[in-house]
């Protein structure tokens, strides 16, 4: 299978670009930036370069994108040229090529302000139910690109299947004020219980999702770990999590004590993945009660994917606030 993968030297491009050529598929990757994973160097604004690499694709795996960090140094156009006129380009021509299967790479901030239930009320437990209400221009053109996907599959056909994934990047966290008040292996230990996904979990999903594209036709799934809370638990994980995790996932308070570690005290959302797993077959390996299994025995608790690809940044350059420019 002819394979085409924009944004093949990020993070999730690198992924997906070596996992499928180890698997002996035929891929093309694209990027505005040179890597031993790109073919082809251009940006998908340009309708002319996304025709020319169409040819002959069977199916595409879409993660290019201008990222969260980018607001503070991109104009709002730029995410408009690149998130919302790329991904229109990349479906007009897969129609115009008989592609059979078209993967979107979105994102879970997407959901915005409805990731933030009001004071007093129980945690968010974030379906693909819940109404996105996005609150920046990252979240704006991811949310429109996913309408262009729905719109191409009603009035093309083009089975289009939109994955929106959580935090899978191993930079340190965004947040200065997280990043000074906990050790980055802390912060995304703690995130696999409600906001994070191994890099080869998620390459997994999208590969699962070419194979069930022309099945499902249209559908948006959330790709996270698998949460260890239920329901029932959302009242008291907004305001003391270390009980609702102790009482879930007892093996963490003596890991945590041995290495200084802290849980947050309240976590204000949950991603659920039970749709993604029920529609794509999909068996995410990497949730936290792993990663706990991994840390207790000494082991680097990435997948070796993870491992492999390492840390990219955003910018190629750093700022007053490290990684993260400030807007």
């Amino acid at each position: 299978m002819r394979i085409l993968v924009t944004g093949s030297s990020g993070h999730l491009g690198e992924a997906l670009v070596r996992t499928l050529r180890a698997a002996a598929h035929d891929t093309i990757g694209l990027d505005i930036v040179a890597s031993p994973h790109t073919d082809a160097i251009g940006s998908i604004a340009d309708r002319s370069f996304v025709d020319r690499h169409m040819h002959g694709v069977q199916a595409v795996l879409h993660a290019a994108t201008l990222h969260k960090p980018h607001v503070a140094t991109h104009s709002r156009q730029a995410f408009v040229d690149t998130n919302i006129t790329g991904t229109l380009n990349l479906l007009e021509a897969a129609v115009a090529n008989g592609v059979g299967a078209f993967v979107f790479t979105s994102t879970t901030s997407v959901f915005g302000d409805a990731l933030t239930p009001p004071a007093g009320a129980p945690a968010a437990w974030i379906t693909e139910d819940v109404v996105p209400v996005p609150k920046n221009i990252y979240g704006v053109s991811k949310a429109a690109a996913e309408d262009l996907c729905q719109l191409f599959h009603r009035n093309q056909r083009l089975p289009c299947v939109v994955l929106r994934t959580s935090r899978f990047f191993p930079e340190p966290d965004d947040s200065p004020v997280r990043r000074d008040s906990y050790a980055d292996g802390n912060l995304k230990t703690n995130e696999f219980l409600y906001r994070r996904v191994d890099i080869q979990d998620a390459v997994d999903a999208h590969l699962l999702a070419i194979a069930r594209a022309a099945e499902i036709g249209f559908g948006r799934y959330i790709v996270s770990a698998t949460t260890p809370f239920m329901p029932d638990d959302l009242p008291a994980l907004r305001d003391d999590a270390p009980a609702v995790v102790a009482r879930r996932v007892p093996a963490y308070e003596a890991e945590y004590a041995r290495r200084g570690w802290r849980m947050f005290p309240g976590i204000e959302r949950v991603y659920v993945n039970t749709a993604a797993r029920q529609a794509l077959g999909w068996r995410p390996r990497h949730d936290f009660a792993h990663v706990l299994e991994r840390l207790r025995a000494g082991e680097d608790p990435r997948s070796p994917l993870a491992q492999a690809i390492g840390s990219k940044g955003y910018h190629g350059a750093s700022f007053e606030d490290g990684l993260y420019p400030v807007e």
